[in-house]
């Protein structure tokens, strides 16, 4: 049993997490009058949730399991700095019973359920089967701690394929594997186990019935220490890819007001079966026509704003406040559903490199104003470093609006107004996403983002007139900054000159692909472009916001145009583009790496080798496995030929551009 009085009012919160939640909390605490105490690790000295705490603590290396995951350094950190409570955020701690029970024992209040409520609801195994007692609807499933393969085979087999495989410890999609065979199910039971035991500390698994085309609807619930218990409407979170959402919403444009109440009963019935104490999130899957359980999240949950925006309810607050032992402030009546909120979560990621993480400094950081029901949740700044030791997330773009297709369009027009430089994001492939009209008309499952990935991800477009003046204007702009040129100088209309005409080349290259030249004639008179046989009548002004305006064919468009030594990126009313300025004095060489190596592309661990030298491999065959960003990469051949040499080893932890193995090309 949990002892008594373990809610209690304090001053000192100590926030056990990193990035945007801890950013997050400090603000709501602060705003109450709290005292906040960051943690921190050796790679995040400098990260924003330390610069914006009244206080912080080092708790060790960069490896979240010395760092964060560490329970006697984060208990210390709060004995340090005088903390009285503990904010244990999303992920890291924040399922843990043993760092709940451990902070009551330090004499600290975890601001969460306690221990014993984790045990019962944290595991996905052992939730299933209290909640099989409380007659709540469940996915047919094997929920047993018997975990022999042969027990396990038997499951699937008794359950009939397609199968879940699924980590009983943890969640976001980590050892979570579909299985649509027999013969599929001990490679993705071993590797369920590898990275739910790397995740999680825990390589239980349970196995679940697939359900085909399904879709994700949680729950948000809190409850008080005196026994009040709510429900704060449902959103919708089918927009997943590999398991881990993507877009979610509030609330679910699936439900009509019947099965919402129905699905809210269901999840306060879930949540009452232990007497909750605490934010929470009672998940189900539904086929179109059924609901059922798949699990309780014992925590806040990443896309909470959504569920703030349509009621007005502060999730943290009212956190903290349920710790200070105060009742709710509301009734469930008094609860009111307002408009409809939708959530972008953005990574440091390639979307065109099958979502590899990206990592490096953050050069520009810009987003839009915050009006208009527009909402951002960051947690970096310009000028930080994204780390390859912890996810990639970097911020969370939330719209409200009164109707989903107006939240819809005031999310897109947020993303579209962000631009991010240093790592590549999926701020892209999320504007194309949330603008599919499948994603409109809410014709979406979980498999959706999967089967149209090639139209989500399409290739770069060519840049047109519009773009290729930018960059012009890009390059003159920097140079007359270099150059110490007055911001009025004419110097700024595109090189004029008191006398004479003269010309300037400039040639672009996107990718690896065509080179695009285009011609500047200038001095006395306008300034002038020659595109292909076009001459076009050019003038280019900084503006106020930081920006270009950018006047061609007589319209006048605002651009953004960054230059990054020969990079230049543009942001235009036809989108993104990247373009390579081929300078004829700048020294162009590149890099090139030997087709016939497989090298790490980012740093990581190697978790598996699937393949032994002097195997002959197929295009594409698994050659190894990095763990990067606490996610499995499986590195590929290149094409067909033989596997030479091996140069790592499972445990080794590897650099970016580390050469791992090498292939010989088939008949080489």
């Amino acid at each position: 049993m949990d002892r008594p009085g373990q809610y209690r009012r304090f001053r000192n919160l100590l926030i056990a997490n990193r990035g945007e939640i801890a950013v997050r909390v400090i603000r709501t605490a602060r705003a109450m009058g709290l005292r906040t105490v960051a943690v921190y690790s050796e790679a995040d000295r400098d990260a924003m949730h330390v610069a914006m705490a009244d206080e912080a603590v080092l708790l060790g290396p960069a490896r979240a399991r010395d760092s964060y995951l560490n329970i006697e350094r984060v208990i210390e950190a709060a004995r340090k700095s005088g903390a009285e409570a503990v904010h244990p955020g999303y992920g890291f701690l924040s399922e843990s019973a043993e760092f709940a029970a451990a902070c009551l024992d330090a004499g600290l209040v975890f601001v969460g359920p306690t221990a014993a409520m984790i045990r019962l609801m944290g595991s996905k195994s052992g939730s299933k089967l209290l909640m099989e007692q409380a007659g709540v609807p469940l996915v047919p499933g094997y929920h047993g701690e018997n975990q022999d393969d042969a027990t396990l085979a038997a499951a699937a087999d008794k359950i009939g394929f397609p199968v879940l495989v699924k980590a009983s410890a943890g969640g976001g999609g980590r050892g979570m594997r579909i299985v649509r065979s027999a013969s599929e199910l001990a490679p993705a039971v071993v590797s369920a186990k590898r990275e739910a035991k790397a995740a999680f500390g825990d390589d239980r698994v349970l196995i679940e019935k697939f359900v085909e085309n399904p879709r994700h609807i949680e729950v948000q619930i809190i409850g008080d220490s005196h026994g009040n218990l709510l429900s704060l409407f449902e959103r919708e979170c089918t927009l997943q890819r590999r398991h881990q959402k993507v877009i979610e919403e509030a609330p679910s444009p699936t439900l009509d007001a019947v099965q919402r109440e129905a699905v809210c009963a269901a999840a306060r019935k879930a949540a009452a079966a232990v007497d909750y104490v605490g934010a929470g999130t009672i998940e189900f899957v539904s086929n179109g026509k059924d609901v059922f359980f798949i699990e309780m999240n014992t925590r806040l949950q990443v896309e909470h704003p959504v569920t703030e925006l349509i009621t007005g309810i502060d999730l943290v607050e009212w956190q903290l406040r349920v710790a200070f032992g105060e009742r709710l402030p509301l009734t469930q009546d008094q609860i009111v559903l307002n408009g409809h909120a939708i959530e972008a979560r953005v990574y440091a990621e390639n979307p065109h490199k099958n979502f590899m993480p990206s990592v490096g400094k953050i050069r520009t950081w810009h987003t839009p104003d915050l009006s208009n029901g527009l909402r951002i949740d960051a947690g970096y700044r310009q000028g930080d470093a994204v780390s390859p030791h912890y996810d990639a997330m970097l911020a969370k773009v939330i719209a409200w609006a009164p109707t989903r297709d107006a939240a819809i369009d005031r999310l897109n027009r947020g993303l579209e107004e962000s631009d991010v430089r240093g790592v590549i994001t999926n701020i892209p492939f999320l504007s194309a996403l949330v603008t599919h009209p499948d994603v409109r008309a809410n014709a979406i499952d979980t498999g959706f983002i999967e089967r149209e990935l090639k139209h989500l991800t399409p290739a770069p477009s060519s840049p047109h007139d519009l773009e290729l003046g930018a960059a012009v204007a890009a390059i003159l702009g920097a140079e007359a900054k270099a150059a110490g040129a007055e911001v009025h100088s004419p110097w700024h209309a595109a090189g004029w000159m008191p006398v004479g005409r003269r010309q300037r080349v400039f040639t672009f290259r996107q990718g690896q692909g065509i080179e695009r030249k285009v011609t500047l004639n200038y001095g006395r008179g306008p300034a002038m472009l020659s595109i292909g046989d076009r001459e076009i009548a050019f003038t280019a002004v900084p503006n106020a916001a930081g920006g270009i305006d950018l006047a061609l064919h007589g319209m006048k468009s605002h651009v953004v145009a960054l230059m990054e030594g020969h990079e230049i990126y543009l942001r235009t009313r036809n989108g993104r583009f990247d373009l390579h300025w081929v300078d004829p004095f700048g020294g162009d060489d590149e890099e090139q790496v030997g087709e016939d190596k497989i090298v790490a592309p980012l740093p990581g661990t190697v978790v598996a080798l699937l393949a032994e030298e002097g195997a002959h491999l197929e295009k594409g065959a698994p050659v190894l496995t990095l763990e990067v960003m606490k996610m499995e990469q499986t590195l590929r051949a290149p094409f067909a030929g033989v596997l030479k040499v091996i140069k790592c080893k499972v445990g080794d932890i590897v650099g970016e551009g580390v050469e791992l193995a090498e292939i010989e090309p088939a008949g080489g």
